[in-house]
């Protein structure tokens, strides 16, 4: 999964290979990989502006059908660059510390847990604090088999962020979630399997060609469908039954207007395999 300049309508910022986040559109599918490897891709102010700008881009360009985020090098995210983060503590006032969740983590892991298209986190090696929340946001997490996951908030006493407090446990359970929360520890690929935390777990050899897959899968599918399904599921995370169903009823009424569903249906009468538009 190499990355190249955007092949859509460029977010603003730097596109070169050289940049903390780097951004490859081909065939329906977003592939932003964070671009720190020296730094196990912590996230300094300019990849998190990057990450929040890349992200929101993909989440609104109609050509893109499938999101994967991923991380160059041994890691995926280890979070906030905290060598950053202690030179605000010390008085610092370029480096927006204050105000750094709502301009930053916020936003982004925002659109990518609400964006009307399926989300992949393709979690290459070590994803910890706020990058292990980015992964838990996303519909399916692919892991290598030597990646794992470590919360790390309390480990520097620290609130969680990005969301954890939402996916954590309802992916894992509250109480789970709390065990991890308050008591940070490495948790391998084979244990977030287990838990929930993990789709795949594939070796390396494997790992692009999975990742690569299921991209493709979902790239091809009934993108309004997808986005509804997403949709339908978040809202009744906090609802009642009545108003999930209700809510249904709505994206119900959505997806049976479009187009990839009446060519499904004539598909399914001719007994051809349907081809989705993603409209």
């Amino acid at each position: 999964m190499t990355s190249t300049e955007p092949t859509s309508t460029p977010a603003t910022g730097p596109t070169s290979e050289s940049a903390p986040v780097l951004l490859q559109i081909v065939d329906g599918i977003a592939t932003i990989t964070l671009n720190r490897p020296e730094a196990m891709n912590g996230l300094n102010v300019a990849t998190k502006e990057l990450l929040r700008d890349y992200v929101l881009q993909v989440g609104a360009d109609p050509a893109v059908r499938c999101v994967v985020l991923t991380g160059s090098g041994r890691a995926f995210c280890v979070g906030q660059d905290l060598k950053e983060h202690l030179a605000g503590l010390n008085g610092d006032t370029t480096v927006p510390l204050s105000d750094t969740v709502e301009r930053h983590y916020n936003p982004t892991v925002l659109a990518l847990a609400t964006m009307a298209k399926p989300v992949i986190a393709a979690v290459n090696g070590v994803a910890a604090g706020a990058g292990a929340s980015l992964a838990f946001a996303a519909d399916f997490r692919i892991l290598l088999d030597t990646a794992g996951y470590n919360t790390s908030f309390a480990g520097v006493a620290l609130s969680c962020d990005t969301g954890a407090s939402w996916t954590l446990p309802r992916l894992v359970g509250r109480a789970k979630a709390m065990e991890l929360l308050y008591f940070p520890r490495t948790i391998d690929a084979t244990e977030a399997l287990e838990l929930g935390l993990a789709s795949q777990v594939v070796a390396a050899a494997d790992f692009q060609q999975t990742v690569g897959d299921l991209a493709r899968r979902l790239a091809a599918g009934p993108t309004v469908a997808f986005g509804a399904i997403r949709a339908a599921v978040a809202n009744s995370a906090g609802n009642s039954f009545a108003d999930s169903l209700a809510f249904e009823a709505e994206k119900m009424g959505l997806t049976g207007a479009t187009e990839d569903h009446l060519a499904a249906v004539n598909a399914f009468v001719a007994k051809e395999k349907p081809v989705f538009h993603g409209r």
